[in-house]
């Protein structure tokens, strides 16, 4: 008999325990502040890269002109040790990613990485006087625009999470300079 005493003690420690713990975890969720809106997410100013970028590539350098104040663009880049790669960043009105990237890097290589490994189609587009080219799946979608006359052995590629939509809009929206 006496063996049972100890074992009810020891399930009931441990569901009191269980209960501390609980009662612990409800303190905490009520005291640290959780926000589940969306986070702001900041506006970066490309000019100054978009001009170094555009003295040092070897290629027209695409930034878009016209876009309406709700394409916020997030990130930028330019790397003359990598290919001479350029990235720009945006993030849409309706809230998906859209960036444009341009490289010398082998095109195979590049647009792999860059459209995340979204598959060629057979479909093509000409968007602002240029056939661009689609690809689908992977974790983006994409348009890809390859070493046409004057691009100086770049490839160019809009892509993101956004619509094909909001993909030509961007393409549409590229000056190369």
């Amino acid at each position: 008999m006496a063996g049972t005493n100890g074992k009810q003690k020891t399930a009931r420690d441990m569901v009191l325990s269980l209960g501390v713990i609980v009662l612990a975890g409800l303190v905490m969720w009520v005291f640290i502040p959780h926000d589940d809106k969306e986070p702001d997410i900041k506006r970066v100013d490309y000019r100054v890269e978009l001009l170094t970028a555009r003295r040092a590539a070897p290629y027209p350098v695409a930034a878009p002109e016209g876009l309406a104040k709700e394409w916020k663009p997030t990130s930028v880049r330019y790397r003359g040790d990598d290919f001479d790669t350029w990235h720009l960043g945006f993030h849409t009105p309706d809230g998906e990613y859209v960036q444009v990237q341009q490289s010398t890097q082998k095109p195979a290589r590049f647009i792999e990485d860059a459209t995340q490994g979204a598959a060629k189609t057979e479909r093509a587009e000409e968007i602002g006087g240029r056939t661009w080219t689609r690809y689908t799946g992977g974790r983006y979608d994409a348009l890809v625009l390859q070493d046409v006359d004057g691009m100086k052995g770049a490839t160019t590629v809009v892509a993101g999470t956004g619509s094909f939509e909001q993909l030509a809009d961007m393409a549409a929206a590229l000056k190369m300079d």
